[in-house]
């Protein structure tokens, strides 16, 4: 079965777990990353002939415009992972459409593209930020992967539904793409999506639970990795031992795990594993 992979093009300054050290003051005073971080994910794509989804933050699109073209360059699929990373819930409406419409500017001037799939920084669109999906439709968004089904600290919907579903907003229906979990007894969910979870836990957790997926559910799963998830040798910003864990853990390993799980699954992009939708972008999607 064909599995959706997606990408968060950020520089390793900007997890949520990091800003509470960096400001966004400080960003444009500390050393770059990702273009190396973004070749070692685009060569291992290469090489696997893959594509994939990258959802691009738009600070790296106006500040770091030469990594979207690239990532384009190589077609692949250009999604929109807001401008400045900030929580959706910590941001009132106007502020979240501000943040929106200033990323989808910044990514078009990059690249030429106007992205159609949105990803909210952290997973933040929960049930206290549920309004933020009707302004995504009249923003011109057709697909939305920001919603995780599952119980956590700072994100997630439990009982949300696990699998693509489409959305109905007082604006327009919008395409939902949660991550990938599984369902291992009634209403206990586990998340199997990628990201720390493919880092800090054993390869064989992550294959078991897409194999599971994929041909006891017959449906295709969504995974994420962020570009800063395969540079063990990055600065250590976060502080305290959970941030700590959670940004740093599995560093070393991340790169082997994703080759592995290029190897074991079947990958493509988003509108190559949801064809039915095909308001996604055109260039993209033939490339």
């Amino acid at each position: 079965m064909l599995n959706a992979l997606t990408i968060d093009v950020e520089e390793y300054f900007h997890p949520t777990e990091v800003q509470t050290s960096v400001g966004i003051d400080q960003w444009k005073l500390l050393p770059s990353r990702l273009t190396d971080q973004t070749k070692v994910v685009l060569d291992l794509l290469d090489r696997r002939q893959v594509r994939a989804t990258f959802f691009v933050l738009g600070w790296i699109a106006r500040h770091r415009p030469q990594i979207v073209r690239q990532i384009v360059s190589r077609g692949h699929e250009i999604g929109c992972h807001s401008f400045a990373h900030q929580l959706i819930y910590n941001l009132t409406p106007q502020q979240f459409r501000e943040d929106t419409q200033q990323a989808i500017a910044a990514i078009e001037d990059a690249c030429g593209v106007t992205p159609k799939a949105y990803r909210a920084p952290s997973y933040s669109i929960t049930e206290k930020s549920f309004w933020a999906l009707e302004i995504l439709v009249e923003c011109g968004f057709t697909y939305d992967s920001s919603i995780y089904p599952i119980s956590h600290d700072r994100y997630g919907i439990p009982g949300f539904p696990r699998h693509c579903h489409t959305l109905q907003t007082p604006s327009g229906t919008i395409t939902e793409i949660p991550i990938a979990t599984v369902e291992l007894s009634p209403g206990k969910v586990s998340p199997v999506g990628g990201g720390a979870y493919l880092r800090l836990l054993p390869y064989s957790y992550t294959a078991a639970g897409i194999r599971r997926i994929n041909e006891r559910e017959n449906q295709p799963v969504c995974i994420y990795l962020h570009p800063w998830e395969l540079d063990p040798q990055q600065p250590r910003l976060a502080r305290g031992i959970i941030p700590q864990l959670r940004t740093y853990g599995g560093l070393k390993s991340m790169t082997g795990k994703l080759d592995r799980l290029l190897c074991d699954f079947r990958f493509s992009s988003l509108c190559a594993v949801y064809p039915e939708q095909q308001s996604f972008v055109a260039a993209a999607c033939t490339a």
